[in-house]
C-alpha cells in the first residue's frame, strides 16, 4: 500500500476523521438525552409535554428508547404517535424480543391499522415473528386486500427473495406507448415503493425488459417500450437465498431487482432499502456467530435466554481446556525439570489464537461478501499460510529472543521461536481452511470461526510447543 505523504490529504483525512467521531458523539449523546426526558416525563405523568416530543421525534430514534422502558411505558408511547405510518417503522425498527412483546400488550385495534399502512413486505417480516395465534388473528381482521398479499408473502421462506419482495411494482405491457405509460404511471401507479424503473412483461405477464424513468421521458411519446427497454435485464428466483440477492444489487448498483417465479413470471421486486437491512442482520448474524453468541439479537435478550444460547458454545472451549490440561500433564516430567517453560505456555497459545481467529475473520469475510470464491480454497489456504509463517518467523525470533536472554539457554529460545512459528503457522492454515471447507459443504462459515478454530489452535500449539521443547532440550 502507498503511503500518502500529501500533507494537504492528510489533513482532509484527519478533518474527515474528526468530524465523523463528532457525528458519532452527536447521535450517542442525542439519544441519551431523548431517552432521560421521556423517562422523567413518564415519571412526572407529563402526557401533554410527552406527547409533543414523540411526535416530533422520528419513529427510527425512538425505537432506540423502547428497550429500556418497561412494556406499560411503552405501550403508553406507542398509543401517543399520531402517524399511523411512524407507528408501523417504529415497530419495524424494535428489536424482535421488544416488538413481539409489545405488540402482544397492545390490543388488536391498536395495531390492525399499523399493518394495513404498512408496506406488505414489512408487515410480511413483523407477522412472521409473532406467534401463529397473533399472527393469524391480526390477518383475520386486516382488509381482505392487503392480508391477502401479505399471507402471499408468508407462503415464501423468510430469508429468500420471495419473503422479502415487495410485490407492488411498476409492469407495463411491451407494446405501450411512453406516453401511454406515462399517463398509467399518473392514474395507477402514484402509490408504487419503487417507481425509479418500470418492468415490462409480455401479454402472458412475463419478463422481457426493464426501462428507467429517465429513458420513458426523453423518448417521443408514440414510441412503444419494446423500442427503447433494456432486454439485459438482471433478475433473481423467488427462492434465491437473500444475502445473493444483496450481493447482486452490491456488484450491479441497481436500486431494485425484479423476482420471478420458473416460468419467468414477474412476483414483485426487492428494493434497495431491504438489500441494506439483509446485510446489516447478515454482518451482525456473523459477528454473533463468530464470538459464539448465536445468531440471534443479544440486546433485549433475559439473563436464562443469554445463557443458555452461549452455554453450548462455550462448551467447545471447556473441552479444549481439558484436553490442553492433559497434554500438559503429560509433559509434568518435562516441567520438573524446566520449570519456566511454563512461562511462556500463555504467548505460544495467545499468538496461534490471535492468527487463527485473523484468518477465519478475513475468510469468512470474504465468502460474505462475495470476494473470495470457495473453488479457490487452496490459493486462500496458501495465501494465508504464508502469511502465518512470516508474522510466526518474525514475533518466534522476538520471544526466542526474549527467552534466550532471560534464561541464557540458547536451546530454550530456539524451542520458543520454533514453537511460536508452527503455533502461528498451523493457526493461519486452520483459521483459512475449516471456513473455506465448512462454505463448500453448505454450512455457514461464521460458524466455524470463535471457540471452535481457537480451541483447537490452543490444544494444537500446547501440543507443538512441549514436543519441539523436549527435543530441542534433550528432556
Amino acid at each position: 500500500m502507498i503511503e500518502n505523504t500529501n500533507p494537504a490529504l492528510q489533513v482532509t483525512d484527519f478533518i474527515s476523521d474528526v468530524f465523523y467521531s463528532v457525528i458519532i458523539m452527536t447521535l450517542q449523546n442525542r439519544n441519551k438525552i431523548l431517552t432521560e426526558t421521556l423517562k422523567r416525563l413518564l415519571r412526572r405523568n407529563a402526557l401533554p409535554n410527552l406527547k409533543k416530543i414523540v411526535n416530533k421525534t422520528h419513529a427510527a430514534d425512538l425505537s432506540r428508547v423502547f428497550s429500556s422502558l418497561s412494556i406499560l411505558q411503552q405501550v403508553t408511547l406507542f398509543r401517543m404517535v399520531e402517524d399511523v405510518d411512524q407507528k408501523g417503522i417504529l415497530l419495524s425498527e424494535l428489536g424482535d424480543d421488544v416488538c413481539i412483546n409489545l405488540i402482544e400488550a397492545l390490543k388488536l385495534e391498536d395495531v390492525i391499522p399499523v399493518f394495513e399502512d404498512m408496506p406488505s413486505d414489512d408487515a410480511a417480516d413483523l407477522l412472521d415473528k409473532l406467534p401463529e395465534e397473533k399472527a393469524d388473528d391480526i390477518l383475520r381482521k386486516m382488509k381482505k386486500e392487503g392480508s391477502e398479499e401479505v399471507e402471499e408473502l408468508l407462503g415464501y421462506d423468510a430469508d429468500t427473495a420471495g419473503g422479502i419482495m415487495v410485490p407492488d411494482f411498476i409492469a407495463l405491457r411491451e407494446d405501450m406507448t411512453a406516453g401511454e405509460a406515462i399517463r398509467s404511471l399518473q392514474k395507477e401507479h402514484m402509490d408504487v415503493e419503487m417507481p425509479f424503473y418500470l418492468y415490462v412483461v409480455d401479454e402472458y405477464g412475463k419478463l422481457v425488459g426493464v426501462s428507467s424513468l429517465r429513458q420513458l421521458v426523453v423518448v417521443a411519446p408514440d414510441t412503444p417500450l419494446r423500442e427503447f427497454m433494456s432486454t439485459d435485464v438482471f433478475s433473481v428466483r423467488t427462492d434465491t437465498d437473500q444475502e445473493d440477492v444483496a450481493k447482486l444489487v452490491a456488484r450491479y448498483d441497481i436500486l431494485a431487482v425484479p423476482v420471478v417465479d420458473d416460468t419467468n413470471q414477474l412476483m414483485g421486486i426487492v428494493t434497495v432499502d431491504d438489500v441494506i437491512d439483509i446485510f446489516r442482520e447478515e454482518a451482525t448474524e456473523d459477528i454473533l456467530k463468530m464470538a459464539g453468541t448465536g445468531a440471534d439479537s443479544i440486546e433485549t435478550q433475559s439473563v436464562f435466554k443469554s445463557m443458555k444460547i452461549r452455554l453450548p458454545w462455550l462448551f467447545a472451549s471447556c473441552i479444549g481446556g481439558i484436553a490442553a490440561t492433559f497434554i500438559i500433564s503429560s509433559f509434568e516430567e518435562t516441567l520438573s525439570k524446566v520449570a519456566y517453560l511454563a512461562a511462556f505456555i500463555p504467548i505460544v497459545m495467545g499468538m496461534g489464537g490471535n492468527i487463527g481467529t485473523q484468518s477465519s475473520t478475513i475468510v469468512v469475510r470474504g465468502i460474505s461478501t462475495g470476494l473470495l470464491d470457495v473453488r479457490d480454497i487452496w490459493s486462500v489456504v496458501f495465501k494465508e499460510l504464508s502469511v502465518g509463517f512470516l508474522l510466526g518467523l518474525t514475533y518466534g525470533i522476538l520471544i526466542g529472543t526474549v527467552a534466550q536472554v532471560q534464561h541464557g539457554i540458547f536451546a530454550l529460545g530456539a524451542a520458543v521461536a520454533m514453537a511460536v512459528i508452527s503455533s502461528m503457522s498451523v493457526a493461519a492454515l486452520v483459521g483459512s481452511m475449516v471456513p473455506m471447507l465448512f462454505a463448500k459443504i453448505n454450512v455457514d462459515p461464521a460458524v466455524a470461526t470463535g471457540p471452535f478454530v481457537t480451541t483447537s489452535i490452543d490444544i494444537i500449539a500446547v501440543f507443538l510447543y512441549f514436543q519441539i521443547a523436549t527435543l530441542l532440550l534433550g528432556l
